[in-house]
Parts: structure tokens; C-alpha cells; sequence
């Protein structure tokens, strides 16, 4: 069994099926009418019937006419791997955003396959009072999903509209961003958790955690930062559930850091970490600042029978140190999480600027600013107000630049 069908067959027993058998074909041109060859289809039909199964599954997607034709050989339903992952996105949403952007990809996969839904209406045959009605009724579900279509568009628009305000809030502030990817069931929510002691739920399953999260994290420095748990990436995620979550998405480009957690224990870690990376750059964020943690390192190093310090070494001995920003990790065990904090930490100061500032007891508020998004490395109090040295993020720097003192420890 392929990569690709060991994964559609966790996305099945995720969505609550039973996968009873696999059928695979190897083809140089795909049958414009049913996907699969005449002399596959028929024994994809003898399989169907022996194993009594009502329900089959397709690892590529389907186009309307396939969709009708298969339905009608096989008699059973037909899924195509997006149907199935759009039923466990809607299984999985909680917020109102999250079914928002579920329904818009849901009736978006739908339009296009409406003429199928009305195929009962061929049997009746030609004549006068067929033909009419259902073409009626066929426009009528057109015309009405067309219209939620328009409605949900708007709808996400605004939460897009309320996001950037809220991102623009947040920008002022200069609280840093850190956005968790990963492929789905990397270990992203189970870090999450760790870090921020947030409670989302996780499963071992794809798509465990659809909804973004976001919480309120102190790193080692003292500095405040926002850890932001997005939804898993997989292999051949469908193109309208990434145009439907763009939203969602967006939060990964206001990011100061993108935390690409990546399984350490599955067979195609490497894989996993390509499509990632894929899907990043078809974001345009291909460039963004990164660093990798590389998870579940306990089930990686449990035959050694060390200590979790010990495996954290062991891992990065074997990382190499020009691995660029990475660190091992096993966020179930809690292992190498202070660490990564640190390199968090690190990698953030190295984007941030220096400063000396004379701060008037008058302007209180601009030495807590200091103290919550900067990193303070001498503070005096003196008569006239508050020395303060260390470093801040770039964009503060104008909010400070009429207190910047010269001279001093």
C-alpha cells in the first residue's frame, strides 16, 4: 500500500469508517468516464460485493462525470479523497469561522456536481412536463447555492476584515507571533498545550485540531509572546479547503516565526516536512523565518534508556549544529521544551534592536512596554525617571525615539 492510501485510510477511520479492503491500478492515462479501466472497474464491483461494503473511497479526486458514473456502476456511495476530508473538517470545526469555512468549501465541491444529484430524471424519458422541471429544479439548487456561496463569502470576508484589525491591534503592541505548522498528527497541539497549558483537544488523528487556537506565552527572557496553533497540512490538500481557510492562513503570514513541527518517528518524516514546506511556499511564505522542532524524540531514543536531557543531546549530536534554528524535542514528555523556549528566545533577539532610553516617570507605560515586548539588560531608577537598556522590536523603536539617552551603563 502506497503512502498516499495508508494516509486515505486514516482519513477514513477518522471520518468513522471501517477499512475492510484496498484495490490499487497502475495506469499511464486516467479513464475520462470512471477513473479506473473497464476491466478494474468490474473487479473493483466483485470486490464491493464479497467484502459487502457500502461505502468506497477514491484517493484522486473525482470529476462530476466520473462521480455520476461510478455512483451508478458501484450502487453504493462514492467518495473522492476531498469529499472525505471536507466531512472531517466539518466533523472537526467548532468556532463559527471554522464552519464557515467548511460550508464555502462544501458547496463549492457541491456546484459543479448538481447535474449528478438530478440523474434519476434521464430514466423518466423524453416528452412533454420532464425535461421542463427538472432543468427547473437543477437551476433552482444552482441558483440557491450560488447564493450561500456569495453569503458565506461575505461572511468570511468580515471575519478576514475583523482578523487584520485585530492583527493591527496586536502589530502596535509588538507582541511577537510564533505560528505552529506541522503536517497533521505531527505533535503540534500537543506542544501547544505544553507550552501554554491551553487544554486543546487532541487525538491521535488527522485533523484533531481544525480551529485555530491562540495563547499567551512567557519565554525565558521574560518577553511575551503569542503561540498560535494552525490547522495540519497533508498530501494533496484540496485547493478550495485552501482557498476556504484563507483566513485562517493569513495568520501564518503576520507570524514573527513559523515553528515547523515535524514527526521524527514516522516513516516519511522527510516527505511529511517537503509537503510542508510545499504548501508554505505556495502561500508565498517560503521565506519566512523558521525553526523546526523535531518531535516525539522519546519514542525515537527509548532503547537507549537515558534520561530526557540525555535524548535531547543524543538528538542534536545527530541534528548537527548546521542544521539551522532546530531543536529536538518530545512534547508529550515535556523534553527540550526550555530549550526551544531559549532558541525561541534567541532567534526573536536577533531581529529586535538595541536601546538606551531616559524614560520620565510621566511615561510610565513606555518602560511596561519595554518590560513585556522587549528584553531589559540594566534598569535604574534615578530623580528625573527611569534608565533603561536592552533591546525592542523594530517597529517600536519610534514610539521610544524621543527618550533615547546617549550615554550610560
Amino acid at each position: 500500500m502506497s503512502d498516499s492510501l495508508e494516509e486515505l485510510a486514516l482519513l477514513a477511520r477518522t471520518a468513522g469508517a471501517e477499512v475492510v479492503g484496498t484495490l490499487t491500478q497502475r495506469a499511464e492515462r486516467l479513464s475520462p468516464s470512471h477513473l479506473v479501466g473497464k476491466g478494474k472497474l468490474e473487479e473493483l464491483i466483485a470486490l464491493k460485493d464479497e467484502l459487502k461494503c457500502d461505502l468506497v473511497i477514491f484517493d484522486e479526486d473525482l470529476t462530476p462525470t466520473q462521480q455520476r458514473n461510478l455512483d451508478e456502476a458501484l450502487g453504493v456511495k462514492v467518495l473522492d479523497r476531498t469529499s472525505l476530508i471536507l466531512d472531517i473538517f466539518a466533523k472537526r470545526a467548532q468556532t463559527h469561522e471554522g464552519r464557515l469555512q467548511v460550508e464555502l468549501a462544501q458547496n463549492e465541491y457541491l456546484l459543479p456536481r448538481l447535474a449528478g444529484m438530478w440523474k434519476h430524471l434521464e430514466r423518466l424519458g423524453g416528452g412533454i412536463g420532464t425535461r421542463g422541471p427538472g432543468e427547473k429544479q437543477l437551476e433552482y439548487d444552482r441558483r440557491a447555492i450560488e447564493a450561500r456561496i456569495r453569503r458565506l463569502k461575505e461572511e468570511i470576508e468580515e471575519v478576514r476584515r475583523h482578523r487584520a484589525r485585530y492583527r493591527k491591534r496586536r502589530a502596535v503592541t509588538g507582541m511577537p507571533v510564533v505560528a505552529l505548522v506541522g503536517y497533521t498528527n505531527a505533535g503540534k497541539s500537543t506542544l501547544f498545550n505544553a507550552l501554554s497549558h491551553a487544554g486543546v483537544f487532541v487525538e491521535d488523528t488527522l485533523f484533531a485540531t481544525l480551529d485555530p487556537t491562540t495563547r499567551r506565552v512567557k519565554l525565558p527572557n521574560n518577553q511575551e509572546v503569542l503561540f498560535s496553533d494552525t490547522v495540519g497540512f497533508i498530501q494533496k490538500l484540496p485547493p478550495t479547503v485552501v482557498a476556504a481557510f484563507k483566513a485562517t492562513l493569513e495568520e501564518l503570514s503576520e507570524a514573527s516565526i513559523l515553528l515547523h513541527v515535524v514527526d521524527i518517528t514516522h516513516p516519511n518524516a522527510a516527505e511529511q516536512a517537503q509537503t510542508v514546506d510545499g504548501i508554505l511556499d505556495e502561500l508565498g511564505l517560503a521565506q519566512k523565518l523558521k525553526i523546526v522542532a523535531i518531535n516525539k524524540i522519546d519514542r525515537m531514543v527509548e532503547a537507549l534508556g537515558i534520561s530526557g536531557e540525555a535524548a535531547v543531546d543524543h538528538c542534536m549530536e545527530r541534528i548537527g549544529s548546521e542544521a539551522g534554528p532546530v531543536m529536538a524535542i518530545s512534547a508529550a514528555k515535556g523534553w527540550g521544551l526550555d530549550r526551544l523556549l531559549a532558541l525561541i528566545s534567541r532567534v526573536l533577539g536577533e531581529r529586535m534592536i538595541p536601546i538606551r532610553a531616559h524614560i520620565p516617570y510621566t511615561a510610565a507605560d513606555l518602560v511596561n512596554l519595554f518590560h513585556r515586548y522587549g528584553t531589559v539588560e540594566h534598569e535604574e531608577h534615578i530623580p528625573s525617571g527611569t534608565l533603561i537598556k536592552g533591546k525592542i522590536p523594530e517597529h517600536l523603536e519610534p514610539e521610544f525615539r524621543d527618550h533615547i539617552a546617549s550615554n550610560g551603563p
